[in-house]
């Protein structure tokens, strides 16, 4: 008997709460040691590349960069397309999907593809963040790691989601933000099954970094004093224009992206190299003028510097520029790396910025400056992702500041009514809807109601068998090459009724044109409580899905179909407690 096996028969033997509990722990820790080693990674590369080639001529650092840069993104490149193009961009849609499509369960050739490529591409320099992917990697470890522990593959929901909480947890150094983002982003319930789980591996993925890096947060706020009426009165200024930056690199970012898979003149891996080009020219023009490598990589010693009070407004507004457009440039053409450091940077430089504007009127604290610039932080953050709730915790425990909650609170208001006018859904639900994935179609409602309020769209199959042709040789190819029993039937470009497969071969029999059923008619956008009394109505039970009134037929549900969905998503639910 092997060692594994040994220790799978041990934790059968303990009682089922303390079994879930010692699971949970390996979970935590296994996921924030992942997320902690690849953060070392990433720092390391990049600091023995970019900033000793910064300490070089300006011919080694301008040369040695491009090499760098575009080194490392062909090899991104080379690694996504080769073996696991999941990989690709932060990870949190990718996480999300398989959560709810595949009960959690994560191919294991995403820890080393993600950890491999997530270091190359942030690390060499790629304006992108390291939190997204620190998400997917530790929850891909939870999920192996419930493998290990001899979990069946329909329930890894609880150690994905408890891998990724200690991942984001070690990330950022914020458990308390780490938990609610699992559960409003990913699980999309705060008041999930899944909370004691998320809780306990997301404190244990802070107390991992705290034990190997150090108790220490993400930004050291300095000289912070209590904000006077000049910061609450630019707070919902400066979270508004937070938010439409935000908005505006959620379409830039996810429309370059839906260019960029169009295009055939590249070979796919060659494609992040363009993003990384992008970045080398922009941040070779921001150090060549001024000495900063805020483009490049994350960026938070700059922000660090703006938070400090060390970085002139202009500065800042400059790197929001370049930055914006890096990012936006190194996503959208398919790099390794994620979000959330990026819009942080956005944010905090505007807020720096509009504090330095105001300043040529107005006296501003270094206080006033500080609750601008984490009010930009959380307010661009939460326009992205629509997690308001993460967006200020996120904030405060990355700098431990009690006193600027208030303002967050403030800016979180304006951020989201704005950024949930502007866009249908936020950044990871729009990238899914892009690849083709809807999360109504995979995601179990939380009740009955729920259910009955899903759109036709969730259930209905959008590739049809369409008759077009009545003849004899038509109807034989058809019956003899698709075993449905029912066909909509389209004339001249309408709908015109329901082919039954009985009627075919009838018609065939008698050497007669076949005799249409009425065919009953829904809108993708029914919901399913009426499509079940259109089913009941219907004498075929078949109703055809209409893309507008009298429109084109773009699918079809039948009885089988609900039937098939409701049981599906009841498994999934169960699977999921």
């Amino acid at each position: 008997m092997d060692l594994l096996t040994r220790w799978r028969k041990l934790l059968q033997r303990l009682p089922a709460r303390s079994r879930g509990i010692l699971i949970t722990c390996i979970y935590g820790v296994g996921a924030g040691v992942s997320a902690v080693v690849f953060q070392a990674g990433i720092t390391w590369v990049y600091r023995l590349g970019l900033v000793q080639l910064s300490h070089q001529s300006p011919a080694i650092f301008y040369g040695g960069s491009l090499v760098l840069l575009l080194g490392t993104s062909l090899t991104v490149g080379w690694l996504l397309n080769s073996f696991c193009p999941e990989a690709a961009g932060s990870g949190i849609p990718q996480l999300k999907l398989a959560f709810w499509k595949d009960f959690g369960f994560v191919p294991a050739r995403v820890i080393w593809v993600k950890f491999v490529a997530g270091i190359l591409s942030i690390g060499g320099g790629s304006s992108l963040g390291r939190e997204g992917p620190s998400v997917q990697l530790a929850g891909a470890v939870g999920s192996n790691l419930a493998a290990l522990m001899g979990e069946a593959k329909q329930s890894r929901r609880a150690p994905a989601a408890a891998g990724a909480a200690a991942g984001l947890a070690a990330a950022f150094n914020t458990p308390l933000a780490a938990t609610t983002f699992v559960l409003e982003e990913i699980i999309g319930d705060l008041n999930s099954r899944f909370l004691g789980a998320v809780l306990l591996a997301s404190v244990l993925g802070a107390l991992v970094v705290h034990g190997i890096i150090g108790k220490q947060p993400s930004f050291t706020l300095t000289g912070v004093e209590s904000p006077t009426w000049v910061a609450y009165v630019m707070t919902p200024v400066v979270a508004a224009l937070a938010s439409l930056i935000g908005v505006y690199f959620q379409r830039a970012s996810l429309g370059l992206r839906a260019r960029a898979k169009r295009l055939t003149a590249l070979p796919a891996w060659s494609i992040p190299a363009i993003g990384a080009f992008i970045t080398w020219v922009l941040g070779s023009l921001i150090f060549w003028r001024t000495g900063h490598l805020g483009v490049f990589s994350l960026g938070y010693d700059d922000l660090s510097n703006a938070l400090a009070g060390n970085l002139a407004w202009q500065l800042a507004a400059v790197l929001l520029l370049a930055k914006f457009v890096a990012t936006f440039c190194c996503y959208g053409f398919g790099g390794c790396g994620g979000i959330f450091s990026p819009t942080l940077f956005f944010g905090g430089m505007l807020g720096v910025t509009v504090a330095g504007v105001l300043n040529l009127e107005f006296p501003v604290s270094h206080g006033d400056l500080l609750t601008l610039a984490v009010v930009g932080m959380s307010a661009c953050l939460g326009a992205v992702v629509f997690a308001p709730v993460t967006g200020i915790l996120i904030v405060f425990e990355m700098t431990h500041e009690f006193g600027l909650v208030p303002a967050l609170m403030l800016g979180a208001l304006v951020s989201q009514a704005i950024s949930r006018k502007l866009n249908r859904e936020n950044f990871y639900d729009t990238l899914l809807t892009q690849d083709g994935h809807r999360l109504e179609h995979v995601r179990p409602p939380r009740d009955l109601q729920s259910w009955q309020e899903m759109p036709v769209s969730a259930i209905a199959n959008f590739q049809p068998v369409i008759v077009k042709e009545l003849t004899a040789a038509t109807l034989a190819k058809l019956l003899q090459e698709h075993p449905y029993h029912q066909f909509p039937v389209v004339r001249d470009g309408q709908l015109a009724g329901v082919l039954t497969r009985k009627e075919a071969e009838t018609a065939m029999a008698q050497n007669r044109a076949p005799i249409l059923s009425p065919a009953t008619v829904a809108l993708r956008e029914q919901t399913v409580a009426a499509l079940q009394l259109s089913l009941i109505e219907s004498e075929t039970h078949f109703v055809v899905v209409l893309d507008r009134p009298a429109g084109d037929v773009i699918g079809l549900v039948t009885l089988h179909d609900l039937l098939r969905a409701e049981a599906a998503l009841a498994q999934q639910a169960r699977a999921g407690e």
